[in-house]
């Protein structure tokens, strides 16, 4: 270990100069030539992938920092999706936020140099190999995304959402730092291979350790939007402008399952029987409550909220299938599942968002589910997309949201938790109506509006290769599978 070695850090370091210099270029840049700042952003975010994509052909595990950070495969895989998201993300949203007056005027380019500092921020997350080190990721992030929820100033219902937000936000993070502390107390350390020993060894108070952990979960739980700590993911979903909706709905949720494995896996595993139950009953409950509100709701935005919920509760299954009974004879496979559903989660996310932002135009938001009536006789292509994106989420095959739950379910069965399978299936089966409702709307009702669909075509590019991604990861979901289980393998063996 070299504790001045930066070279696991570029990725990191390129991009905090690059988001600098974006932000004073920007200072200097006229609204009509604000597309500087977008194409700088992309750049920017193609070469962090390049520079990701070499730690994740080396495969080699390093430690920097004193320790405190660490670059491995799952960090350099789950990094290279999330400049994938962001800049999928900047695609979408450019004209959305150029006809609402989000990229001119005093607001300048700060859209685009936010969501670079939130991709930091869960950058650092991902990598973080320390408590306090996840939490300043992980607060470098939030920060980031409270500003941008609000980036609207004179838009009530923005505000409002961001308000929600933040105080929310606050609360997670009491939660997670109270459960740090007592981690700390009990263990006499951050670091994470630190605390997993002396928890490991038995000479600490149990009590003390399970009461950290409640804590852990707790403000993870939180920042994952599962029930019962879901309440803020509606209002912000619906609230925030759209662009913002779609930032916070893709990245932010792989830096989320990033901490959960190396603060429950890596850090916490002897504890595994018990942060395993808590998971349980955070799944179960979130599965439930996001499938079955998400029917009464009538604006899209909000019945993908509770449809995020569902998911991450279907993504929790895997996470606590891993140990069983002390042994950790499935634990590559249950996690590795849980990564490939969280990615393929994404980019579907990613795919549904930028529909909303495609039929959106300045002075309407195409939120309500009755915008989408008629869409085949609009756009036959963008309405066959939107097609491909539900049947993902609902997990009917051949889409890749069948084979992400069907792997996730997999794991749920051989760690024996029969009961757990059924209900996940039953549940997700009530689910795949409001999914379906959406295909229903827009082949089978008349159209309420005629409005020509104008797309830029960096647009129209995008989402139609997000829509057949979704389609080929469904037919050939054997590449990413075993690039997700060669990450983990690697990684929990470091």
């Amino acid at each position: 270990m070299n504790n001045m070695n930066l070279i696991p850090a570029y990725p990191e370091i390129f991009l905090v100069i690059a988001a600098s210099a974006i932000l004073l270029i920007d200072m200097y840049v006229s609204d009509a030539k604000r597309y500087i700042t977008y194409l700088l952003s992309l750049a920017t975010l193609i070469v962090c992938a390049v520079l990701s994509m070499a730690d994740v052909s080396s495969g080699a595990t390093v430690y920097t920092f004193h320790n405190m950070f660490v670059s491995d495969p799952m960090s350099a895989l789950l990094k290279v999706f999330s400049y994938l998201a962001v800049g999928m993300t900047l695609i979408y949203s450019r004209q959305y936020a150029t006809d609402r007056g989000m990229l001119g005027g005093y607001q300048g380019g700060e859209f685009y140099v936010l969501a670079l500092f939130s991709l930091l921020g869960q950058m650092v997350m991902i990598s973080g190999n320390n408590f306090l080190i996840i939490y300043l990721g992980l607060e470098l992030m939030s920060l980031s995304l409270y500003a941008l929820v609000a980036l609207r100033r004179n838009h009530s219902v923005s505000t409002e959402a961001a308000m929600k937000y933040f105080v929310l936000g606050a609360l997670a993070s009491g939660f997670l730092l109270y459960g740090i502390s007592m981690l700390y107390g009990a263990t006499g350390s951050l670091d994470l291979t630190e605390v997993a020993k002396v928890a490991a060894s038995g000479t600490v108070n149990k009590t003390v350790l399970v009461f950290g952990v409640v804590f852990l979960v707790a403000g993870l739980a939180f920042k994952l939007g599962v029930v019962p700590f879901h309440m803020w993911v509606p209002d912000v979903y619906q609230g925030a402008p759209t662009a913002v909706t779609l930032l916070l709905g893709g990245a932010p949720k792989l830096a989320a399952f990033a901490i959960c494995i190396r603060l429950l896996v890596e850090g916490l595993l002897p504890l595994a029987v018990d942060w395993q139950q808590m998971l349980t009953v955070l799944a179960v409950a979130s599965i439930a409550i996001g499938n079955i509100t998400a029917i009464a709701q009538t604006n899209l935005k909000r019945m993908l909220a509770y449809s995020t919920i569902a998911q991450m509760g279907f993504m929790l299954l895997g996470l606590l299938s891993g140990v069983i009974d002390g042994n950790l004879f499935s634990a590559a496979n249950a996690y590795s599942s849980s990564m490939f559903y969280s990615i393929t989660y994404v980019m579907t996310t990613m795919g549904t968002f930028g529909m909303i932002l495609l039929l959106s135009r300045a002075g309407f938001e195409a939120e309500n589910l009755d915008d989408y009536k008629g869409l085949s006789q609009r756009s036959p292509w963008f309405a066959f997309v939107m097609m491909l994106l539900m049947f993902s989420l609902a997990g009917l095959p051949p889409m890749v949201g069948f084979y992400a739950k069907l792997s996730v379910l997999q794991a749920v069965l051989v760690a024996g938790d029969v009961w757990l399978a059924v209900v996940a299936v039953l549940l997700s089966l009530i689910g795949a109506y409001y999914y379906l409702r959406v295909v229903w709307l827009m082949y089978f009702e008349e159209p309420a509006d005629l409005t020509p669909i104008v797309v830029n075509h960096d647009m129209r590019i995008a989402l139609s290769i997000n829509g057949v991604a979704i389609l080929a990861l469904g037919l050939f979901p054997g590449s990413l599978m075993t690039a997700c289980a060669v990450a983990i393998v690697k990684t929990l063996t470091s």
